[in-house]
């Protein structure tokens, strides 16, 4: 969809407050209500991207269903504390930006090897894997953090488009269905339902105003499970078996062990995540009017690898960022860091309580894929709004964007295409990206550095990219 033009000083964004008030937006806090309300929206986005990787991790490493049910809850609890150490944070850990984590998917592939070699024990090794290299990913973070000055707006902008368009086929998977083995996977009553959502989301933003209108997706999603429930599309069986309180034990499938093969893997996988997180947090920073610095970056590797770090100890994965949430914080104009702390403390509820738990389970994927459609569109718009000051017309910046963004989408437009590669080099070229990002930076510096760079050590067509994003405004969030 085409973004609004960027509004008036005189015209307050809907989370703004009057203009004595000092704080940024991002640091401000909103009614009790709203703030829940707020939260909840977040934690209904990102719901099906944490619960997934343990669906799929558990059954592959021999767990049975209970103890799977486990892992969905040690995730939500996890995914929670990761996500309150991003937006409060404590010293230099934090990025205090409006930013979720969770359960990454890069880490799904080979988790899955680790624990299909090793039989039982296969969790135990993982859990090992992970605080081994979450630590290690915690000491290079201040060495990390200074790639910075490597993302101008051209790499930027290409990143945060690459972000939006390989979440789409997320949202288009859980439009029909989810499950590519059932029976009704990719059905018209599946896709016909997502689309329904799709087009209540649209509505409700167009006919309503002020809060009503930010937590449009969250009304979508109801409205959109309501309708399901006489379709026979949601699963109440969920809330029967579901237990009232239910702590993530630590080190409940036993104490972690450690072996070089699964921590040498899971240290790419790190390194991935980090990469994803640093492009993650740049887009934030840039929808929410507070771009993010070289310190910012590290406060939010540090949370990053901290909660990785801590999330084996109670039975969960390795965390980062969830970028479909930044696509709502786009959407919704909400940039208070508070509402998705709030969201960070009701996935903490939800870890504790398995049936709260069980009640966002609730609503069908086909559901929830339809308003996804909405959420990773408007990341994939935010990314062309950067490139849109990225000063493309200028020396090989178009060029930079069209081979990483081709790159890029390589995962996406052919799955298969990498099929006879190491099963080790998968972990970075199955992800559109981080290999859409790493040509960029180089790229960037081939072009744009190296050979015909000046004294300041920056080349005329990079000094003319950032020289033109300090004119632009910064660009509104879609919708």
């Amino acid at each position: 969809m085409a973004a609004e033009p960027r509004l008036s000083k005189d015209v307050p964004a809907p989370d703004e407050i009057p203009e004595q008030d000092p704080k940024h937006p991002v640091d401000r806090t909103l009614p009790p209500f709203k703030m829940f309300t707020s939260g909840l929206q977040h934690v209904a986005a990102m719901y099906a991207g944490v619960v997934a990787p343990p669906m799929i991790v558990g059954p592959a490493v021999g767990l049975n269903a209970r103890d799977t049910a486990f892992l969905m809850g040690a995730s939500l609890f996890t995914a929670g504390i990761a996500t309150l150490l991003q937006t409060i944070g404590f010293w230099k850990v934090g990025a205090r930006l409006p930013f979720v984590n969770g359960v990454s998917f890069a880490g799904v592939t080979p988790m899955v090897a680790i624990g299909r070699e090793r039989g039982a024990e296969g969790i135990t090794v993982i859990f090992g894997a992970i605080i081994v290299a979450s630590v290690l990913g915690f000491v290079l973070t201040p060495y990390f953090s200074k790639l910075v000055r490597f993302f101008p707006p051209v790499v930027t902008g290409t990143v945060i488009t690459l972000i939006g368009v390989s979440l789409l086929p997320v949202a288009f998977n859980w439009s029909q269905g989810g499950d590519p083995t059932a029976d009704g996977y990719g059905s018209m009553k599946n896709i016909g339902m997502a689309g329904l959502t799709l087009l209540i989301v649209l509505v409700l933003r167009k006919v309503l105003r002020g809060f009503l209108q930010q937590i449009a997706i969250l009304l979508g999603l109801v409205v959109g499970t309501v309708v399901a429930v006489p379709m026979n599309m949601t699963d109440f069986d969920a809330i029967k078996d579901a237990g009232l309180v239910g702590f993530p034990t630590p080190f409940h499938f036993g104490a972690p062990q450690f072996e070089i093969a699964a921590i040498i893997s899971m240290c790419i996988v790190m390194l991935v995540c980090m990469t994803e997180s640093t492009a993650d947090m740049l887009a934030l920073g840039r929808i929410v009017d507070r771009p993010a610095d070289e310190r910012v970056i590290e406060g939010g590797l540090r949370a990053d690898t901290l909660g990785s770090a801590i999330s084996p100890l109670f039975n969960g994965f390795m965390c980062s960022a969830f970028a479909q949430n930044i696509g709502l914080v786009a959407m919704t104009k909400v940039r208070s860091r508070f509402v998705v702390a709030a969201g960070g403390g009701i996935l903490v509820l939800l870890g504790l309580c398995p049936v709260l738990a069980s009640v966002i389970a609730l609503v069908p994927l086909p559901v929830l894929g339809g308003a996804g459609i909405v959420l990773f569109g408007s990341v994939a718009a935010s990314g062309i709004q950067t490139l849109a000051t990225a000063a493309l017309e200028k020396g090989e910046n178009a060029l930079i964007v069209a081979a990483s963004v081709g790159i890029g989408l390589i995962p996406i437009a052919a799955p298969e295409f990498y099929h006879a590669f190491p099963k080790d080099l998968l972990v970075v070229l199955d992800s559109g990206i981080s290999t859409g990002c790493v040509v960029a930076i180089v790229l960037n510096l081939a072009f744009n550095h190296w050979g015909g760079k000046g004294s300041s050590g920056t080349s005329e067509a990079e000094a003319a990219s950032r020289s033109e994003a300090d004119r632009s405004p910064t660009p509104a969030a879609p919708y």
